[in-house]
């Protein structure tokens, strides 16, 4: 494989911001310091896609790219919307993404994303040969299961019903904050979470990833699952990594 390809281009929309950068596919990580644009308001498919192109644009990138959305993305139509325009609701994005930004696009959800990258360059890079779990605990609880490095896509487990509440409104990040729960609080709401998890598809590593995977010190200790529990290795990266690896094929 030459040097150039090696290099893919990530895309990472989420509701505040807009980040991309190309990525050393080999290496598992960013070949450039990644640029970032607010997300624009509204967050309509044609001015998301302006900004995409917007930053394709600072790279001179002019070949295909991989791009990660907060939704459900099923064949690239966005079926779902987290913190971003309804607009998007059933919206063939990646063919707005081709005809506005004049490139191929792959779409994927933004977890699904993260966890592939672990999967292959991150705390699940030793377990290629298992079912590896990837949870994201932020404003809501993103999910990724990788069976033997594939990607089994939009598993959305933040949205189980877990003793008649959605999971993530319990269990996310955002509810420890809203609620003003201590770790010890919070530990108990995420055992119980993932113990219902465990019982339901039986993975043999849990990565556990979002701006939390930080201070994995402080809330680990209160969780005890039977599966090995880790924390993310790539961090913000993972999302650009994974929409670039994905979109290399």
């Amino acid at each position: 494989m030459s040097s150039t390809h090696a290099l893919g281009f990530g895309i990472d929309i989420g509701g505040s911001g807009i980040k991309g950068a190309p990525v050393d596919l080999h290496k598992g990580r960013l070949a450039a310091d990644r640029v970032r644009i607010p997300t624009p308001q509204p967050s309509t498919p044609e001015a998301v896609a302006e900004t995409v192109g917007q930053i394709l644009d600072e790279f001179d990138w002019r070949d295909s790219f991989g791009c990660t959305f907060p939704a459900v993305v099923q064949h690239g139509v966005t079926r779902t919307a987290a913190n971003v325009d309804r607009a998007w609701i059933d919206c063939d994005a990646a063919a707005v993404l081709r005809r506005v930004t004049g490139r191929d696009a792959l779409l994927v959800n933004d977890a699904d994303a993260a966890g592939v990258a672990e999967a292959e360059f991150g705390a699940a890079a030793d377990h290629h040969h298992g079912l590896v779990l990837v949870v994201t605990l932020g404003t809501g609880i993103g999910s990724a299961l990788v069976n033997h490095g594939k990607l089994v896509p939009n598993t959305e487990f933040g949205h189980l019903e877990i003793d008649g509440f959605d999971a993530e409104s319990r269990a996310a990040d955002s509810a420890r904050e809203r609620e003003d729960l201590d770790w010890e609080e919070w530990g108990g709401r995420l055992q119980r979470y993932f113990t219902h998890v465990e019982n339901l598809v039986w993975p043999d590593l849990i990565v556990v990833g979002g701006g939390v995977s930080k201070k994995f010190e402080k809330w680990s200790p209160h969780v005890r699952t039977r599966t090995q529990l880790v924390p993310a290795g790539l961090l913000n990266e993972a999302g650009i990594i994974g929409a670039a690896l994905l979109a290399h094929g």
